[in-house]
């Protein structure tokens, strides 16, 4: 029984964290390619990746922040409500400023 118990915790953890850098990821890449401003020829595939990175750790940190703090708890559609909303502000602050256009 504590096996299974235990085998559910860590299922339910990996499962947030491949669905935060889901979400991260595409607000990211979105972010970056919608994002209005100078365009290049060559688009830099270390910024693209450094927004993904971003928009992940954004989506991640308000996730457990709001747990830490109490406003849900995990799973709950609030979480997931405000890891996307967090993923999408500051990826496109990072678009934003990586392309220097405003």
């Amino acid at each position: 029984m504590v096996i299974i118990e235990v085998m559910t915790v860590l299922m339910g953890v990996t499962m947030g964290f491949l669905a935060f850098l889901v979400i991260g990821g595409l607000s990211g890449a979105f972010a970056w390619a919608l994002y209005p401003g100078v365009r290049t020829a060559k688009p830099k595939l270390k910024k693209l990746l450094i927004a993904i990175l971003i928009g992940f750790l954004a989506a991640l940190a308000s996730s457990y922040t709001g747990q830490f703090i109490g406003f849900f708890q995990s799973g709950q559609m609030l979480e997931w409500l405000s890891a996307i909303f967090a993923s999408c502000l500051i990826s496109g602050l990072y678009a934003a400023v990586a392309r220097r256009s405003f």
